[in-house]
């Protein structure tokens, strides 16, 4: 199991943070079934303002780099994605080649308590 999080930001439009917003309680089966089938088991997004965060948690062989673009290979997904994409904003501290930009985990409560700091 490996996890992730990952940070993007909604464009700054009360409308399309709305439509956000509902588009993800209704979002679509294929698009759920193509993320399970290239290894996500878990995946959860935050929202404060306009600021996303993602949590990930996926299969062992899971690799960013090559099963998101896996994912799109799914016509649905892929237009799931390009609708999203109408209503993000890249993050200010993004590559530019990333869109959802990966963050570093710095904490997490099961460490043994004796990690090195």
């Amino acid at each position: 199991m490996k996890t992730f999080g990952l940070t993007l930001n909604l464009q700054e439009d009360a409308a399309k943070i709305a439509s956000y917003r509902s588009q993800h309680r209704a979002v679509w089966p294929e698009v759920t079934d193509r993320l399970r089938a290239c290894g996500v088991q878990e995946m959860r997004i935050f929202l404060r303002g306009t600021r996303m965060f993602m949590y990930l948690v996926t299969d062992d062989a899971f690799d960013p780099a090559v099963d998101f673009a896996r994912i799109n290979e799914d016509p649905a997904s892929a237009r799931w994605n390009a609708l999203m994409a109408e209503l993000q904003a890249r993050s200010p501290e993004a590559n530019p080649d990333e869109w959802w930009a990966p963050m570093e985990l710095v904490f997490d409560l099961n460490w043994p308590q004796h990690q090195s700091r």
